[in-house]
């Protein structure tokens, strides 16, 4: 695939590979702001619906517009994420000879760049929304809505038998790019740098 375009790898300031823990430490990061962001806003809400109300009901979408805010700035500015920009790394280009195409400090170019705009906050935010939908329909299931013979049910019933299984092969996917970057078999550690 790589003769139909180039990717992006990720790359410390000092050095041409980052450590498997500056790579982990950088995706903890953005992983932790969310859930104590969404606290904040719900102890806030609690405590003055009238005010702050608005702010827990859409929460997901302002806190993906707000990320995409940000993810946008430091793609172009930086080439680096956020939080890939805390712990000095980059994204750098890389060609079909796996060779640099341009330089970390110059921001990404627009393609690469929506596309890492697109696995840093589109793919999580229809995470999160599809990890909401199967906790109503768990629900649902349970306080049985639907009659049981009804098609709806019979179609949710097995999307959540499913679920799980989905959910732990994309989980065991990035282990597994993990486990190769550690062993030296793969240029990126996650699916937020394959960019082809």
């Amino acid at each position: 695939m790589a003769e139909h375009g180039a990717h992006i790898t990720t790359a410390s300031v000092l050095d041409d590979q980052p450590s498997i823990f500056e790579v982990v430490a950088q995706d903890s990061l953005m992983t932790a702001v969310r859930p104590a962001l969404q606290h904040v806003v719900k102890v806030l809400a609690e405590s003055n619906p009238a005010h702050y109300g608005f702010f827990w009901r859409w929460f997901d979408e302002i806190f993906t517009l707000l990320d995409l805010l940000l993810q946008q700035h430091y793609l172009s500015k930086t080439s680096a994420s956020f939080s890939e920009n805390f712990y000095g790394l980059k994204r750098i280009v890389m060609g079909d000879t796996h060779k640099p195409q341009r330089l970390a400090s110059a921001g990404l170019p627009k393609k690469q760049l929506w596309k890492s705009v697109m696995f840093l906050v589109l793919l999580p935010y229809l995470k999160v929304k599809l990890e909401k939908l199967v906790s109503s329909l768990r629900e649902e299931d349970e306080y049985s809505i639907h009659p049981p013979s009804s098609r709806w049910k019979q179609f949710y019933r097995a999307f959540l038998a499913a679920y799980p299984f989905v959910n732990m092969a994309w989980e065991g996917w990035f282990l597994v790019q993990q486990l190769r970057y550690i062993l030296g078999k793969a240029q990126h550690h996650s699916h937020h740098h394959l960019c082809t």
